[in-house]
């Protein structure tokens, strides 16, 4: 049964990448798909690999596949990131893997509209931080239904047409699980299946 996982690289460090999966795997060829491409090893092995964001009129450039892709993650762009569990919150705006500025807070009570409460306070302070940096894109982790009602807040109305990025699995969010959320959100994602 083959087996998956999932990494995400940064673009000064994908060309390389790259290159160490195609020597592991015995040589890789390139398989152009629609939202991205694909490395198909000699061995079987896959690796499916994605921007960080769509190239909205700032395509890449290179001599292939794998520069282009370097070329358009390593764009400076300014994401929005929303991390909501029943445990927490974190906001924050990243902009080449880094946070610019960033919030975390828990609940200060559990009742009965415990997640209305939280999400409301989350949408608030992602309001504050969102308001001084203005950025391109959301990207939401941790919760799906809490993130999805922090964005219908009336606080976060802003922001909430915003295009969203790929969501990020993300445990209980706090200043270091948001750090990486950062860095992730601004990296390639690769998925990878061997065989």
């Amino acid at each position: 049964m083959p087996g998956s996982r999932t990494v995400y690289v940064t673009a000064e460090r994908l060309a390389g990448w790259v290159e160490r999966f195609g020597a592991a795997q015995g040589g890789i060829g390139l398989v152009p798909e629609h939202d991205g491409f694909s490395l198909q090893a000699a061995s079987g092995a896959r690796a499916r690999l994605y921007a960080p964001w769509p190239a909205d009129g700032r395509p890449g450039r290179g001599a292939d596949d794998v520069e282009r892709l370097v070329s358009l993650a390593a764009q400076a762009r300014t994401v929005g990131l929303v991390l909501v569990r029943r445990g927490g919150y974190a906001v924050g705006v990243a902009r080449e893997g880094r946070l610019t500025a960033s919030k975390t807070g828990s609940p200060n009570a559990r009742r009965a509209n415990a997640a209305e409460a939280l999400a409301g306070t989350a949408a608030e302070q992602a309001g504050l931080i969102f308001a001084g940096t203005q950025p391109e894109y959301v990207v939401t982790g941790g919760d799906r239904t809490l993130a999805d009602l922090v964005a219908r807040q009336r606080a976060f109305s802003r922001w909430a047409g915003l295009p969203r990025l790929r969501p990020l699995d993300v445990p209980d969010p706090k200043a270091a699980v948001l750090a990486r959320a950062a860095r992730d959100a601004c990296s390639v994602l690769v998925r990878i299946t061997l065989p």
